[in-house]
């Protein structure tokens, strides 16, 4: 996003806010805080002359009441109705909330920041449980199969949720881990409803890229038998096209070129191109990723009264996400690294030339920027891929009221999540031809000089079959009790265990054929099986019919031997003591908590280490233990302003990829070489701090400011030292020869960084009844949050400076809405200032959405939904490392962003309608 957007972006939220505190005192005068506003049927909505808390108001007004009695940070989000969440999309629902940054997966919210730290730092809890799902990509750049701690908000609806809240302060009483927040989702329970109630969504929606129809429907079932008994089931089910489509890049790099590469160049130019000065730009293909995706989900709930004290819930989820994907790019693959520069290449038992550079153009960091090349190697990848993702929970909650003074609950569950790639297939054909590439605008340009749809200027070069599996369980009970003092104090004590497990493998065979077809010992010819692909906005080219193209060769799809095996064990032991108070300082009320929470952790990796080509198991033990004070206050100054403050200790703990024992060694004469994941990590740790200041007006009107604080240390990154072999945890015996005392590169992950941020949250929501005549029925919710924040990474001895991955300084977002008993709509804003990853990063973001219903009688609601209006561009860009003899450590070289994904999404359209029974 430009300067002037960005610039744009950020005034329109500071107006907002300002209009919102101008406002509010005319809102108050005519609303006291505790007064409440008129509802009505939708049939006498004429008769009614104040606003009517109903649909989205609702919610929010709901939402307000919880984040106003919370004693900690929080923020929260409501159901509207049965089976009626605000919106499609969960993590589209989060991203309305201070702090809260999303991306998004074809035009869909996938996966949640939180106050400028990433996914892996936001724990997610299904029903008081943890939920650790398999997460994935159809984007490597974007972390397929990623193995982290993240969690994908698109597996599962949104109608079968009734509730989520965002803790951002943490206490005694919460699980520890976690340390940018927690989110929590909560299923429909029956005791929530009176008597029999059921609902019915039905929805029909298309996308402008895929022109498809796209059904979504979903329907709940409760019934309540006096709050004695009660069962709950919902269904969800949805199925449709996405696709995404731009120009790709397999990253960047100084690239040596050879001679016959730079024959018409100048001496100067030539010079910088041999000696590996220039950096190119790898693949510089057109791309299109398409899916056809299915997702199913199915809860129930029991809920049982036996006696009037206590309360037993047993709650079921199945969530089911299954992709049937399909790649295709038209790129180059020559020799020096899948850039233009390359060797001459054999090829149909044939050698062709190499490829000649007729002029090229490079900007201050000898980047090239412009070229143009005759006879450079063009490859296109077809590729298919089948995902499924299967998750599954039970778990039993019990709620025992004792006396007045003297409660228990706790919950005992289990969850299984599985992910697998049974198919993710390439096929790949050659082509000769010349090329000009240009990466002088906002986004890279190709010329195509040869003729992309003719077969007779394809062959084929080779297939590669994969396979990926994926399992992650987890085992989890809690029991916690609580005994009330007096009207002062009350405290809370727990014990918790939590045993998770992680483990998958890959299995490959790659390069099938190809050696026959460089030789020109098989026909290579594709005129059988080809196909022509017109899915590209930019250029049309060839692709294969995989059955066709197995059955020509007669290739029968197999696989290797598993490899890359891991399974990570990680069980955690946690206790906790909090003392809870309510009292008065100075007249005011003063409520809170303060505690500390202990916990053990015991973690198992277990791997395959490569040795000397052998694949050998290997099993690493690792323990850390520690104790997390926490202290959350509010003082309630009058009946509609509130201070809170916060301080706590807290822990995250690293990426499971990270932990996982897979790795090498290598021997070459005396040179021991070791890669290898590192069990010996220690997890993050943080001090966090908390102030804000609330004030609340009316039904829904509410004003925040907040600050917030963390220092965090333990922080890892990989690297590369010289060390014993013994520093690397390893058994002894791996490899003949090498003991305890050898010296080995190795090559992991070490906790060597530490980090500090800081931030500003506004916030405000108000109705505008104070207007005239219909406008009254106007109201707006927006946010704004400020973020800055410094990594320090010490490597070989140096502190080198960087930027928290993932972080966006900037987040804000609008929604302005229009809402009366018959009719209503509202429209979003989203913007998310770009943020930097490992190798590179992503370009600021806005995106819009809109909704809006018409309430056709009192049980029958007319819905329309709108999904990334705009069709906002996903910009992804890489950055190019180089070696500062200053500091001796390669960093990143300051400007120089080079394009990696440049990929539009389409616009998503749904109509449909909400029953209530």
């Amino acid at each position: 996003m430009s300067t002037t957007k960005k610039a744009l972006s950020l005034s329109a939220a500071s107006a907002v806010l300002a209009f919102a505190m101008l406002t509010a005192p005319a809102h108050a005068a005519e609303v006291a805080a505790d007064t409440p506003i008129a509802t009505a049927s939708a049939d006498d909505a004429s008769e009614v002359d104040a606003i009517v808390v109903q649909g989205f108001r609702k919610s929010l007004g709901v939402a307000r009441q919880m984040k106003r009695d919370s004693s900690i940070v929080a923020d929260v989000i409501v159901a509207e109705d049965m089976a009626k969440f605000p919106d499609l999309n969960l993590a589209e629902s989060l991203q309305r909330l201070p702090g809260v940054a999303i991306n998004r997966e074809a035009g869909e919210g996938r996966r949640v920041s939180l106050r400028g730290l990433g996914p892996d730092y936001t724990r997610v809890q299904l029903n008081g449980m943890e939920v650790l799902g398999n997460v994935d990509s159809p984007m490597d750049s974007r972390g397929q199969t990623s193995r982290d701690r993240a969690f994908d908000f698109n597996i599962f609806a949104s109608e079968l949720f009734s509730k989520i809240d965002v803790r951002k302060s943490f206490s005694a009483e919460q699980d520890e881990g976690g340390m940018a927040g927690t989110v929590g989702l909560y299923t429909a329970k029956p005791f929530a409803y009176d008597g029999r109630k059921m609902a019915l969504s039905l929805q029909g929606g298309t996308n402008s890229a895929t022109e498809d129809f796209q059904p979504r429907v979903a329907g709940m079932f409760s019934q309540n038998f006096d709050d004695k008994f009660g069962v709950l089931v919902s269904v969800a089910y949805s199925k449709r096209q996405v696709e995404e489509q731009g120009y790709n890049t397999y990253g960047a790099g100084q690239q040596k070129a050879n001679a016959a590469n730079v024959v018409n160049l100048s001496a100067s130019d030539a010079l910088k191109a041999t000696n590996g000065e220039l950096i190119f730009q790898r693949g510089n293909r057109l791309s299109v990723w398409g899916a056809d995706n299915e997702r199913l989900g199915v809860t129930t709930a029991l809920q049982w009264r036996p006696v009037e004290n206590v309360t037993l819930t047993l709650d079921g989820l199945y969530g089911k996400f299954s992709n049937d994907r399909s790649e295709n790019h038209l790129a180059t693959r020559a020799s020096v690294g899948s850039t233009i520069l390359g060797a001459a290449t054999p090829h149909s038992g044939v050698t062709t030339a190499a490829p000649v550079l007729r002029s090229i153009q490079y900007d201050q960091y000898n980047t090239i920027i412009y070229a143009d090349v005759a006879n450079t190697v063009f490859a296109t990848e077809t590729r298919r891929q089948e995902t499924e993702n299967t998750f599954k929970q039970l778990v039993l909650t019990g709620e025992w009221e004792v006396s007045d003074k003297l409660k228990f609950d706790g919950h005992i569950g289990q969850e299984t999540s599985d992910y697998d790639i049974p198919i993710s297939d390439k096929f790949y054909t050659e082509a000769f031809g010349d090329l000009i590439t240009d990466y002088r605008g906002k986004t890279a340009k190709n010329i195509y000089g040869w003729d992309t749809t003719d077969p007779n200027n394809y062959r084929a070069h080779e297939i590669d079959f994969s396979a990926t599996y994926q399992t992650t369980k987890l085992k989890n009970a809690e029991f916690n009790g609580s005994y009330q003092f007096d009207d002062t104090f009350t405290l809370k004590g727990g014990v918790s265990f939590r045993g998770f497990e992680n483990s998958g493998y890959t299995q490959t065979n790659d390069d099938v054929n190809k050696t026959a077809w460089e030789k020109g010992t098989l026909d290579d010819h594709v005129n059988s099986y080809y196909k022509i692909f017109r899915e590209h906005d930019d250029q049309s080219w060839l692709i294969v019919d995989w059955n066709k193209a197995l059955a020509a060769y007669n290739v029968t799809r197999t696989l290797g031997a598993p490899k890359s095996i891991y399974a990570v064990q990680e069980d955690t032991n946690a206790g906790y003591l909090q003392l809870d108070w309510k009292t008065e300082l100075a007249g005011m009320r003063l409520r809170g908590n303060v505690g500390a929470r202990a916990y053990d952790t015991e973690l198992t990796s277990t791997g395959v280490m490569a040795v000397r080509g052998v694949n050998t198991p290997t099993t690493v033990k690792k323990s850390y233990s520690g104790v997390l004070p926490a202290f959350n206050a509010v003082l309630e100054v009058n009946d509609q302003f509130q201070i809170r403050a916060a301080a706590a200790q807290n822990i995250n703990r690293p990426s499971l990829a990270a932990y996982a024992m897979n790795g090498s060694i290598s021997v070459d004469g005396s040179t021991v070489t070791v890669s290898s994941g590192n069990p010996n990590l220690d997890p993050y740790t943080s001090d966090e701090f908390d102030l804000s200041a609330e004030w609340y007006f009316g039904s829904i009107g509410m004003l925040t400011a907040g600050v917030f604080h963390k220092k965090i240390d333990n922080l890892v990154s990989s690297t590369t030292t010289n060390a014993l072999y013994s520093d690397t945890g390893l058994a002894e015996g791996l490899v003949t020869g090498v003991t305890a005392s050898t010296p080995v590169i190795y090559t992991r992950s070490v906790n060597n960084a530490s980090a500090t941020l800081s931030g500003l949250e506004l916030s405000a929501q108000s109705d505008f009844f104070f207007l005239p005549g219909p406008l009254k029925n106007l109201g707006m919710v927006a946010n704004l949050t400020l973020i800055d924040s410094e990594t320090t990474n010490k490597i070989n001895g140096k502190d080198v400076k960087g930027q928290i991955y993932g972080l966006s300084d900037v987040n804000t977002n609008i929604t302005l809405y229009y809402e009366t008993t018959k009719w209503g709509a509202r429209v979003s804003s989203n913007y998310r200032s770009d943020y930097t990853i490992d190798s590179g990063g992503f370009e600021a973001t806005t995106y819009v959405d809109a909704a809006a219903f018409y309430q056709l009688s009192p049980r029958i609601r007319l819905t329309l939904d709108g999904v990334n209006l705009t069709d906002e561009r996903e910009a992804q860009y890489n950055s190019f490392y180089v070696y500062n003899s200053t500091t001796g450590v390669n960093v990143t070289q300051p400007g120089a962003h080079r394009l990696w994904n440049h990929t539009k999404s389409g616009r998503t359209v749904f109509f449909g309608a909400n029953i209530q029974f």
